[in-house]
């Protein structure tokens, strides 16, 4: 008989910790490795992340914790990264112990900055992880949402459809569905992107636009993804799946969005970086913008992106957000 497999989650998070509140309702075990010390005894004392969903409960007897990568590492089967993408390298790093026979599972929102590779990529590259061990966790999922055990959605993309359908068993819960795909690199470009998007639906809220120009937004936005993944990576796929237009909907509209909620704050006239002070989480889409536009722009084919272009502008390039909407909604359709 076959022992179980090990799942372990990295990161400490809102989201990873959503996961593990997910994997919990199905597993006897979770490893769960996060770098501080204090946020690992505070679990162990109070039962709660007290940093974020600090609403959700653990049973202490399920959670294997630990401040050693490498001992995380060596123990799962299951690795789910779950680490800020401007954080996820310095932290591969430390890594010493083999991991190419393992399970790799990205919930990381962005490309590696410091290779420009997406983590799949990254991986297979530098730790000699096959891509068949490589899976992708996309939405539209909201950690908040998760702690509160509303109904929510997740697609797990993996060349190996077995896999994936391990990996979504582990996850599916009365509050949680899921789905799988084999649109690997599709669906974690399009988990980038949807971040970019959203900050360009914050920046347009706090400028004073409204929901009808919000509508055309979007309806650009999930045009433009479709013509940027089409450009990396071309295979057939429904960009109106939920694994693309419905994670840019929930993460460009919510409330619960960090990429939105930074976005209008630029809009309304914060600097990046004081933005950036004020929000105690990563806006992950910041980041993106930079690799996803010079992506593009080092791409012979190049793709028409207007609103990347123009979130780039503001964010890296300082250009006034009202003069950059003046200029994009000539651009829209």
């Amino acid at each position: 008989m076959n022992e179980p497999l090990k799942y372990a989650v990295f990161g400490a998070g809102s989201w990873a910790t959503a996961i593990v509140k997910m994997l919990s309702e199905n597993l006897n075990e979770i490893g769960w490795y996060m770098r501080s010390v204090y946020i690992k005894e505070h679990i162990l004392r109070e039962q709660h992340n007290p940093n974020y969903l600090s609403s959700v409960e653990f049973h202490l007897e399920q959670l294997k914790l630990s401040n050693d990568i490498n001992e995380m590492a060596a123990w799962a089967d299951v690795l789910f990264f779950v680490i800020p993408s401007a954080f996820i390298h310095s932290e591969l790093e430390k890594i010493t112990v083999d991991i190419s026979n393992k399970t790799i599972v990205s919930a990381v929102k962005g490309i590696v900055p410091e290779s420009g590779l997406l983590l799949g990529e990254h991986i297979n590259e530098r730790y000699n992880v096959p891509f068949e061990n490589i899976a992708v966790l996309a939405g539209p999922c909201h950690a908040e949402e998760v702690a509160l055990e509303r109904l929510s959605y997740l697609t797990i993309s993996s060349w190996d459809a077995k896999k994936a359908q391990h990996i979504a068993d582990s996850l599916s819960s009365d509050y949680i569905k899921t789905k799988i795909s084999d649109d690997v690199i599709g669906i974690e470009y399009g988990v980038m992107l949807k971040n970019i998007y959203a900050i360009a639906a914050g920046i347009a809220h706090g400028l004073g636009y409204g929901d009808n120009f919000q509508s055309i937004l979007m309806s650009n936005a999930i045009r433009e993804m479709k013509r940027y993944i089409k450009r990396v990576h071309k295979m057939k796929r429904n960009i109106n799946n939920s694994a693309y237009l419905g994670d840019l909907l929930v993460t460009g509209y919510s409330t619960f969005s960090r990429n939105r909620m930074f976005g209008n704050m630029v809009g309304k006239g914060y600097t990046v970086k004081s933005a950036q002070m004020e929000m105690s989480m990563v806006a992950e889409g910041y980041y993106a913008t930079k690799s996803a536009y010079l992506i593009n722009e080092n791409n012979n084919n190049k793709a028409n992106t207007p609103i990347i272009d123009a979130v780039y502008s503001i964010l890296y390039e300082n250009k006034d957000p009202k003069k950059v909407f003046k200029k994009l909604t000539d651009k829209l359709d």
